[in-house]
């Protein structure tokens, strides 16, 4: 797929289309905001699912988990699938394939100046835009699947190494640096 083709994945009907505000989140969601702010932004009515893990962690029904440090928003990732679409440069980033999807961030990088980053688990990532590519594995094929992060996480070594890891258990993490 060349960047700006849709796939059937991410061109399936029904499928919400969101913009990317690098910095400072993505659709409806802003980074800061509370769990019930961002209840409220995806005008849900009943209470989302609570995960576990070592930040307080929410997924929705929509495709949506929301991850929040001291009580704020600080992550958002999308589901490949059910997820809202995100494009970038014309490409959509949620449902293509990894490869692509990460050679497409390689190319913006490269075309726009970004800084890219790798994160331990091997995942890409457009430190200046907040966008960090992973994978998911859907009916046996792996999948892009974006997770949109607030840029101090990228930009500070301890959080950068804890990134959330949907449904990884959680590893025993050092206590935190005293904020500024």
């Amino acid at each position: 797929m060349v960047p700006g083709e849709v796939d059937h994945v991410s061109a399936r009907e029904g499928r919400e289309h969101w913009e990317l505000l690098p910095g400072a989140g993505v659709g409806a969601l802003r980074f800061g905001m509370s769990a019930a702010d961002v209840a409220a932004a995806l005008r849900v009515g009943g209470p989302p699912t609570q995960v576990g893990g070592p930040y307080g962690q929410e997924a929705f029904a929509d495709g949506v988990t929301v991850f929040y440090d001291a009580g704020t928003l600080a992550c958002i990732a999308l589901d490949a699938v059910t997820g809202p679409q995100v494009l970038l440069a014309g490409f959509a980033l949620g449902g293509s394939d990894p490869q692509q999807a990460q050679q497409c961030l390689l190319d913006y990088a490269a075309e726009h100046g970004s800084c890219l980053l790798y994160t331990p688990d091997g995942s890409l990532a457009l430190t200046d835009l907040g966008v960090l590519l992973r994978s998911q594995e859907v009916g046996g094929v792996r999948m892009s699947r974006p997770v949109f992060v607030k840029e101090d996480w990228l930009e500070s070594e301890y959080y950068r190494d804890r990134l959330p890891l949907e449904g990884a258990p959680a590893p025993h993490a050092p206590p935190r640096p005293p904020r500024a």
